[in-house]
């Protein structure tokens, strides 16, 4: 998970606070950036992602180097995608 990795240091950020930033375990997350947990699940995936500012899918993408990655300062892209494109919900029909 050297891509995870590289992405932490972007951030500027520890391995202990990038793991409380993702709500991971620290002794978890350390494993993981290792290589030490070959087959972790998808929610640490996404939530490794979400601590990134990036969606899982963009996490995976190694087609794209790291050292573009502009991280999103406060707020993750998860955070601000949802309030941007929460919806209210539309009045329900009343059936006579």
């Amino acid at each position: 998970m050297e891509r995870v990795k590289r992405l932490r240091e972007n951030l500027g950020l520890t391995q202990e606070a990038f793991a409380e930033r993702a709500g991971l375990k620290y002794k978890h997350y350390q494993s993981v950036e290792a290589g030490r947990k070959p087959n972790i699940q998808f929610s640490t995936l996404i939530k490794m992602a979400e601590a990134c500012g990036l969606e899982p899918w963009e996490l995976l993408k190694f087609d794209h180097d790291v050292e573009s990655f502009q991280p999103v300062v406060g707020e993750t892209k998860a955070t601000t995608r949802t309030s941007k494109t929460a919806k209210t919900p539309k009045p329900r029909r009343r059936s006579n």
